[in-house]
């Protein structure tokens, strides 16, 4: 079993798939990457990045253009590591074949969504990552607030929670789900630990998960967030947790 890292801290930036309406304003173009790269430079006021993702895999520019632009800001010194976000795996095993071709530099993380209801990485992106090297840092793992236990009914949403702002939000939150964080809940409480703690912990779990990415609105979040990097969960809990994910 390979050891990914696992940091506290990190100096990250993302090139987006679209940042304007202009042709050259979107994809993964060298053009594209390196003005993104070196405008995040500038706002952040510092002269790398350790990681530089990029965000969606962009059809219409050739995977080379993309690698060798990402090869040459990591040999100015400009990026420590190169990492993509919510590329396949066909996409990244596609990247890795090109790296080694022509002798360029990989990909040594992904950042996917994984949480308790979204675990499609499970099948195809964390074997990959096993056997190539490539850490998960993953993004939304509480479920963007459904697996704090803040939503008790879908007829009783807090004005102030990101269900009352977002559409695409709301198709997740059904009483299905809610009733099996309710239970979840309970399986918290009887090791005397929040549900985020729970779904935290889970996540974690996972060897080739290297970090979670966790928004909090207060420090005291943080503060509990954080313990579960502390938690290993049991046989029996896992198997108690995928019962009521699965029924």
């Amino acid at each position: 079993m390979k050891n990914y890292p696992r940091h506290s801290y990190v100096l990250a930036t993302k090139v987006f798939g679209s940042m304007g309406d202009g042709p050259n304003d979107r994809g993964l173009s060298r053009k594209h990457i390196f003005e993104q790269l070196h405008a995040s430079l500038q706002r952040l006021g510092t002269d790398y990045v350790d990681v530089y993702y990029c965000h969606r895999y962009d059809k219409e520019t050739p995977i080379e253009e993309t690698l060798r632009a990402l090869d040459d800001l990591v040999t100015q010194g400009k990026v420590l590591y190169v990492g993509v976000s919510e590329w396949t795996a066909a996409q990244m095993a596609q990247a890795l074949a090109v790296a080694d071709k022509y002798l360029l530099d990989r990909i040594i993380v992904n950042q996917p969504i994984y949480n308790l209801f979204n675990r499609y990485i499970e099948k195809e992106v964390i074997p990959l990552g096993e056997q190539q090297g490539i850490g998960q840092v993953v993004f939304s793992p509480l479920a963007q607030g459904l697996l704090t236990g803040k939503y008790k009914s879908v007829s009783d949403i807090p004005q102030d929670s990101r269900a009352a702002k977002l559409d695409n939000f709301r198709k997740g939150l059904t009483e299905e789900n809610i009733a099996k964080v309710q239970q979840l809940e309970a399986v918290a409480s009887d090791l005397n630990m929040t549900i985020g703690n729970l779904a935290l912990a889970w996540i974690l779990r996972q060897p080739n998960v290297s970090s979670a990415l966790v928004g909090a609105s207060r420090p005291a979040q943080v503060e509990d967030n954080a313990k579960a990097s502390d938690i290993t969960l049991s046989s029996d809990v896992l198997e108690r947790v995928e019962a009521i994910i699965t029924k």
